[in-house]
Parts: C-alpha cells; structure tokens; sequence
C-alpha cells in the first residue's frame, strides 16, 4: 500500500494485523427506495429476482424499472436486464450507468482488553444502474 515514490505514504497506511482485528462490512448508503427499484444481491435466487422484475413490468403500473447492482451483483444486475430485454421480443430498451460507491468497513478489535481500539475504513466499489423501460412508438407527424 505504500508508495515509494511518495515518502508521506507510509504514514497514511492503516497499519494493522488482521488477526487481531474482525472486519464488518456496513451496508451500502442506500439510494431513494422507490416502487420500480429494484436493488440485485447475490444472496436472493437469480429466478426469483428476474421474476419480480417481470412482474413489476407487466403490471402495467409502471412504464420503467431501475435494476442497480453492486460490486459481485453487477454481473447479475446485467444478466437480469439481457433477460428481460430478449424475453420482451424487442420491445424493452436499456439505459446503463456506472458508479463508484464509498462504503464503510468497521474494524473491531478481536481481544478487548488489549490496547486496540475499533477503527473504520473507507472503500470504493463499482455499481450500476440500469433503466429498463418501454418505449412508445412517437406518432408520425402529417
């Protein structure tokens, strides 16, 4: 993590011995929760997601959905969308965006009678969003 051609960097490393330490992953920041929302994880069955978000399309209440995939769940969020798009014979479209999202790690001491003190860490990850939606024909103009 140091490097060598900045001689400050060594100070602004974290220096700590994983074994003494436990790490826990915080939950994303959420983005605004809406009803055509849906966030993708690799811990819910792929069918059961790809069926929600058919199901949110074909209930005629909503025109779009936002599917939004984070670090791992990217490849899933993006297979989800391929599906939905091949199983609607062309009549979905697709709109992708990309984001780095900060998250927060929790770094606990694993003996608390030592000097150790809990720490946190920021990071960086990869997350998409992706706009499925359907477009109605423009009328001709005559």
């Amino acid at each position: 993590m140091t490097d060598p051609r900045n001689p400050d960097s060594a100070s602004q490393a974290i220096e700590m011995d994983p074994v003494e330490y436990t790490l826990r992953k915080r939950l994303p920041r959420k983005l605004p929760k809406r009803r055509n929302d849906v966030y993708v994880n690799m811990k819910t069955d792929f069918r059961a997601q790809l069926a929600r978000c058919q199901k949110l399309l074909e209930g005629g209440a909503h025109r779009e959905i936002c599917v939004h995939g984070l670090g791992l769940a990217i490849n899933r969020a993006i297979n989800i969308a391929l599906q939905l798009q091949a199983s609607s014979q062309g009549a979905l479209q697709l709109a992708a965006n990309t984001s780095t999202v900060e998250l927060v790690d929790d770094l606990e001491p694993e003996d608390p009678d030592e000097a150790g003190e809990p720490m946190t860490r920021t990071r960086n990850n990869s997350a998409i969003h992706i706009k499925v939606f359907t477009e109605f024909p423009t009328p001709a103009k005559g």
